[in-house]
């Protein structure tokens, strides 16, 4: 019985493997297509047989996306104020990936702390309102961003914030599944701990730091690469909220460029390909956190 449950076992585990690595070729393919497709010449990329491997290994796609249109390198501005320090001219392109970097680095560092804080206070504080306050959050999580789309472009006008790359990050900031997600982390922090905390004369700011950040750092971790992901990627809300072409994204700089330059995929597969590099290296770098966060949940005790 034991050397059938063995075989059977391990047919198992070779099925399952055959299938992730299905599953996976299908997800990575176009990323290797971008990739690839950007180092092709223009007759390769449109050729009527697929190349599925360059047989001319060209730099003209990035040449072009480099040498399109210029830009400072960066224009520091203080928000609420019409102080700002502007950089070297340097590619347009280079100043959209910055400016992205730059936005979805600060929405997930603000994000983090202020879900973090909110959902500590949530889970082990208690306080009048507090049930309706996180009802209200678990509603906002199903509200379309149209809905409060005007209101909040009139808001980011009256603070002087519209057009900058502010007017971006900071809507993003309050996001309620960051704040629904921690505090079902938080939930998992023993109430002895704290106890003992306080007992030893630790004040609010140092339990939450020393006790409570060590203990829901997987889901920090986990948190951190959705709304980097999430950061990067809303299209709709860069659309709205950026117009000149010092502040674009790279995704809104990838869209100028393809109704620019419709038919040349070349330089719109270059473009699709240096976006894609930070959302990879920081997936790399978050993901023992991310795994944590994901699977922390199913472990009981």
């Amino acid at each position: 019985m034991k050397k059938k449950q063995t075989k059977h076992v391990d047919v198992y585990k070779i099925i399952s493997v055959i299938i992730i690595a299905i599953l996976a070729f299908t997800f990575a393919f176009p990323l290797y297509w971008i990739i690839i497709g950007s180092f092709k010449t223009s007759a390769a990329i449109n050729s009527a047989t697929p190349q599925w491997w360059p047989e001319e290994w060209v730099l003209d796609n990035y040449r072009k996306l480099f040498s399109k249109q210029t830009a400072e390198l960066w224009e520091i501005s203080i928000p609420f104020t019409s102080v700002s320090f502007a950089g070297p001219t340097v590619p347009a392109a280079i100043r959209w990936l910055l400016n992205t970097v730059f936005m979805a680095v600060a929405s997930m560092i603000l994000t983090c702390a202020t879900s973090a804080m909110a959902g500590y206070a949530l889970a082990k504080k208690r306080f009048v309102g507090r049930t309706l306050l996180f009802s209200l959050i678990v509603c906002a999580m199903a509200l379309p961003k149209q809905v409060i789309l005007i209101p909040l472009l009139r808001e980011m006008a009256a603070l002087e914030l519209y057009n900058t790359i502010w007017a971006v990050i900071f809507p993003i900031v309050g996001w309620p599944f960051g704040v629904f997600l921690m505090k079902q982390f938080a939930e998992g922090i023993p109430g002895e701990m704290m106890e003992a905390a306080k007992i030893d004369g630790a004040g609010e700011w140092k339990t939450f730091y020393t006790i409570a950040l060590p203990l829901i750092k997987p889901g920090i971790g986990a948190l951190a690469i959705f709304t980097f992901i999430n950061s990067w990627n809303d299209y709709f809300m860069q659309l709205i909220m950026l117009t000149s072409t010092k502040n674009l994204t790279i995704s809104l700089g990838i869209a100028k460029l393809q109704a620019e330059n419709a038919t040349d995929f070349g330089l719109i597969m270059a473009g699709a390909a240096l976006a894609a590099i930070p959302i990879i290296v920081v997936f790399l770098i978050f993901q023992k956190y991310f795994t944590k966060g994901i699977t922390m949940g199913a472990v009981k005790g």
